[in-house]
């Protein structure tokens, strides 16, 4: 299974496919079989790294507001 900074990497390069103007969620970034087998712990950490990510790289993609499920939404610029 991969490490922490090898699915963010993954999350990252998966960005190019998103078309420009659509919102995602970060799981959305894997396919389902691939999310669920990612310990929730290990989402949790991915998750603040993928935010970080996308406030440090704006002209990118956008932090948008949280679901009503507590998953922070981004946008691809």
């Amino acid at each position: 299974m991969f490490n922490v900074n090898d699915l963010l990497t993954i999350a990252q390069n998966e960005i190019n496919y998103v078309n420009v103007g659509e919102t995602f969620l970060l799981k959305e970034l894997f396919k389902g079989y691939e999310w669920n087998r990612i310990k929730i712990s290990d989402r949790l950490l991915l998750g603040t790294l993928f935010l970080n990510y996308a406030n440090t790289n704006a002209d990118k993609i956008i932090a948008l507001k949280k679901t009503s499920s507590n998953q922070q939404k981004y946008k691809r610029i």
